[in-house]
């Protein structure tokens, strides 16, 4: 093994592929902004300068070890360089540390204590910005999932990395040259105007307060502290093995007892566990991909569990939306489940029961939102809080989490099994399916439930599986860089494998590396989360999701059967194309999977095919019913008419003669919502009442049967 010499010490090396990691392996913290091991050397900070003897000063982050190199990391000109770096970082940084959401965790205030740095000798003001009195640039907090702060960035092109060298989708930019050097969006639009997904990884490696998680804390302590509410939370699996990070515990030790435990004591009523709602996606995905397996269509299935990889395919590969299971996440099957069903058993209205997500997620927040996933115009889940608003919240509260004493979920949704637990480790939810889709197709009950052929942390995991007779091809991808290469060597015919089934998880190592975890630099800190999940699941009693008893329960309860009109109601949704477009963003249609975004000031906007289609055996033209979706109508509730339109074509089976769709502007925005029904243009329609509506459209269906009658006679 070769050897060099770090500090007059000898430091055996071998696949380390620079001296920063040999040194950092010899036990020396060398500081650091802007390396990532999984990201590429960029070595802009100048923090990890080191002497090598022949080669004067050094980037650790960018020189590859040699045999016999003589590496000095501390002296006086070294110490003096570090300092300096750090002065002129802070001397155009905004040092609003007491305020900034980072402080206590923030990599440039940890270095200036490390350093003693006391005060700053340079006047820095940032050339460029906005607001030229002040020298500030205006802080973007358009996404519902993160914040930016262009005044707390360091430059260190950690977040513009991680966007396109890992997630392959780049929104994020140096801009500009010299003194004016910003990272931005392409021409400094809101975040909310791109093509940002929502995953936070930007975040995750963020030293500073540059871009942090959007924090909803006030709202939840807004709805607790309202006696008409019942404040229901929901944790998710990744969290259990992450949050006691935040109090000093290891990566992957479980805390979920005294994370329920917590909750409770910040005034939550009750408090269920996601990975319940995890093994009812499994019962439902294994179902869907057993029955496209026997037809042969929409093949490969594609998991929807990732919000981010959703909206990542609803952008750029929208032909690819049908190979997308129709499954709602855990977190929205469980808000439907709640909001339809429990709430008015508990004595609720949906708008009273307020559902806390706890998710190791920011692009859960955009998930949220969507229109789509809603119960009579509420939103089926309420509000999303990350692994870091949590643990804000436990310790605003004071309570001493290391010493609380572990409590149980609430049931009937605090039951799990293993196959929901491993949701949160890349491959977790192909392993959940091949569970159950191994007695499905077999017929047969299975015993030993590990598939160790989609575990690991490689980005790109292939797996070939036989299930009884037949072999069952899988690819397991986390990172939406390789989301893209999957999907173009597939498209390009290059894949190795002809896949049944893709798993794709769009933050690094699956949920536990999800943006809103706590922030670690660690390179093994994933893999001991996952590790953490795959030790809960080999202790669960009941490992298989088929097999949970209260999940059986729900169907027979609630649903109707597993297969159910309301079963696809209520634990399924749609996907429609993503278009960048300023404005409203409305999906319209389940079935259809179609969405429209609804510009404010674009006065001619083109309409959009929504749920009607022309059945091929009808004879005579479909009645035309459209539904105005410009910004007034919208605020009024079009959508819910729009919905409810789409509801009572399919109950009276009229699909094939009724062409319903999205349009825009009538020149009625007073007297919305508005409706036109062949020739005739109807408004101030009830958003949750369009019988009136549904008789003019009876009306017209039998006139075009008089006239086809008289035509035939």
């Amino acid at each position: 093994m070769p050897e060099l010499i770090i500090d007059g010490r000898p430091v055996h090396y071998d696949d380390e592929k620079n001296l920063l990691e040999v040194i950092r392996k010899a036990g020396i913290d060398l500081p650091t902004f802007c390396y990532h091991s999984e990201l590429s050397v960029y070595g802009a900070c100048r923090m990890c300068l080191v002497r090598v003897g022949g080669r004067a000063i050094v980037a650790a982050c960018s020189t590859p070890p040699e045999p016999g190199m003589e590496v000095v990391t501390e002296d006086r000109e070294l110490r003096s360089i570090r300092r300096l770096a750090l002065e002129l970082l802070l001397a155009s940084h905004d040092r609003d540390c007491t305020t900034c959401q980072k402080n206590g965790a923030c990599r440039l205030q940890d270095l200036a204590s490390r350093f003693g740095i006391k005060e700053v000798r340079f006047e820095g003001l940032r050339a460029g910005a906005a607001d030229a009195k002040t020298a500030r640039y205006a802080k973007d907090d358009s996404s519902p999932c993160i914040v930016r702060d262009p005044n707390k960035c360091i430059l260190c092109g950690d977040c513009v990395r991680m966007c396109r060298e890992v997630q392959g989708i780049g929104v994020l930019d140096f801009m500009n040259r010299g003194a004016d050097t910003v990272v931005g969006t392409a021409s400094m639009k809101p975040l909310k105007d791109v093509e940002c997904v929502g995953c936070g990884q930007c975040a995750s490696v963020c030293p500073t307060g540059a871009i942090t998680v959007k924090s909803e804390v006030g709202r939840v302590y807004e709805a607790i502290e309202d006696p008409g509410k019942l404040v229901i939370a929901q944790v998710a699996p990744a969290v259990r093995v992450a949050l006691g990070e935040a109090f000093g515990l290891e990566p992957g030790e479980p805390v979920m007892g005294r994370l329920v435990a917590a909750l409770r004591r910040l005034g939550f009523d009750k408090v269920f566990d996601t990975c319940f709602a995890a093994d009812l996606t499994v019962v439902e995905e294994t179902r869907e991909f057993v029955r496209r397996l026997n037809t042969g269509k929409d093949l490969p299935q594609f998991t929807s569990c990732c919000p981010a990889w959703v909206k990542f395919a609803e952008q750029y590969y929208p032909h690819l939306l049908p190979n997308i299971s129709t499954c709602r996440s855990p977190q929205q099957m469980l808000g439907s489940l709640l909001k339809k069903f429990y709430a008015p058993e508990m004595g609720y209205k949906p708008e009273n029961l307020f559902v806390v997500s706890i998710m190791p997620c920011t692009a859960k927040k955009m998930e949220a939102l969507r229109p789509e996933l809603s119960t009579g115009g509420v939103q089926d889940v309420d509000l999303v809080l990350t692994v870091q608003e949590t643990a804000q919240m436990i310790k605003e509260r004071g309570l001493s989490f290391g010493d609380l004493e572990e409590e149980a979920p609430d049931l009937p949704f605090g039951f799990a099994t293993g196959g929901g637990v491993i949701f949160g480790a890349t491959g977790g939810v192909s392993e959940a399916v091949l569970r159950y889709a191994h007695e499905l197709v077999t017929g047969k009950e299975l015993n030993d439930v590990t598939f160790h052929e989609v575990r690991g942390t490689k980005g790109i995991k292939e797996a070939a599986v036989r299930l009884g007779g037949d072999e069952i091809r899988l690819a397991v991808v986390h990172g939406l860089g390789n989301a893209k290469k999957v999907i173009e060597g597939i498209s390009n015919g290059e894949a190795e494998l002809k896949y049944h089934l893709i798993e794709i998880m769009a933050c690094p190592g699956g949920c536990v590396g999800g943006g809103g975890q706590p922030c670690s630099v660690e390179t093994e800190t994933k893999s001991k989360r996952a590790m953490g999940l795959y030790n809960i699941d080999k202790a669960q009693v009941v490992r298989k999701s088929q097999s949970n008893p209260f999940v059986t329960s729900v169907y027979e309860r609630w649903l109707g059967g597993r297969d159910g009109v309301e079963t696809h109601r209520t634990l399924h949704t749609g996907y429609g194309e993503k278009k960048r477009i300023r404005g409203v963003h409305i999906v319209l249609s389940d079935q259809t999977q179609t969405e429209v975004r609804a510009e404010e000031k674009t006065e001619k906007t083109e309409g959009t095919k929504a749920a009607g289609r022309v059945s091929k055996e009808a004879v005579f033209t479909p009645v035309s019913v459209s539904v105005c979706v410009g910004t007034s109508c919208y605020l009024k509730g079009s959508y819910e008419v729009f919905r409810h339109l789409s509801d009572e074509i399919e109950k009276a089976g009229l699909v094939g003669k009724v062409n319903l769709k999205a349009t825009f502007c009538f020149e009625r925005c007073s007297k919305g919502p508005t409706v036109q029904v062949n020739d005739r243009i109807i408004s101030g329609i009830d958003p949750h009442n369009v019988s009136g509506v549904m008789n003019l459209i009876y009306k017209e269906i039998r006139k075009a049967g008089s006239v086809l009658n008289a035509c035939e006679g």
